[in-house]
């Protein structure tokens, strides 16, 4: 669905208030240089063991990657660390390259903040509002309006969070980003509005952000859900 730019804003908006807390900066490097992308938490189930951390398997596998954190993501307020590395991450990152996407589950990350004296506060993104294969289907190759929530990389290094309105389309098996979005954006959630075959009009998050030249290929959610049982328990 191509919506008009004043509704494209108040999703944009919205976005930010229902799941701003659940996006985080990510930063790994390796021979050729630094990589700056997101990474989001995802509830996959109503347990809390079904909490996930999700972002771009090829942002991960090196043994110096940390997530950032803001403020807002923990309590209380001046106890955490401005940044959790990988080490830190108990079980470490499961990457499935042949899909994009690396995952993380969040148990350790909610005992090492246990044992630094603070707690998580974060929105992860609903299971509810994954994009299933028949939100999929509905795309084309006409253009739907995407939301891409993510941590981009100003000149003096900070990494704010970011809404950037974009394109979508899908050709055959492959959905894609139109455009090439700037640094830090890789492993980010993009999310869609999209109307059912009975005109329910739904807000739904699509996947996320794989590297990219000129245009960026999303890892669907209907590909992310299948790794997901294979991921480590925790």
């Amino acid at each position: 669905m191509l919506l008009d730019p004043d509704a494209e804003n108040d999703v944009a908006y919205e976005l930010c208030q229902i799941v701003g807390r659940a996006i985080l900066p990510y930063r790994s490097s390796d021979a050729t240089g630094q990589r700056f992308g997101t990474a989001f938490f995802f509830q996959g189930t109503d347990d809390p063991v079904g909490e996930s951390l999700l972002t771009a398997a090829d942002l991960t596998g090196t043994p110096d990657g940390e997530l950032g954190l803001r403020a807002s993501v923990t309590e209380p307020a001046g106890v955490a660390p401005d940044a959790v590395a990988d080490a830190e991450m108990r079980l470490g990152w499961a990457r499935f390259p042949g899909d994009g996407v690396a995952v993380l589950p969040t148990g350790g990350l909610h005992r090492y903040a246990g044992d630094g004296g603070w707690r998580w506060r974060v929105q992860p993104v609903p299971a509810g509002i994954a994009a299933g294969p028949e939100v999929v289907a509905r795309l084309g190759a006409d253009a739907s309006s995407a939301f891409v929530l993510a941590h981009g990389v100003r000149e003096d290094g900070s990494r704010p969070l970011e809404v950037a309105i974009e394109r979508v389309v899908r050709d055959g098996d492959a959905v894609g980003i139109t455009t090439e979005l700037p640094p830090g954006y890789v492993g980010a959630p993009v999310f869609i509005v999209q109307a059912d075959p009975v005109g329910e009009v739904s807000l739904y998050c699509l996947g996320l952000v794989l590297p990219g030249v000129g245009a960026h290929p999303v890892a669907t959610f209907d590909r992310i859900r299948a790794v997901l049982p294979a991921t480590p328990g925790d």
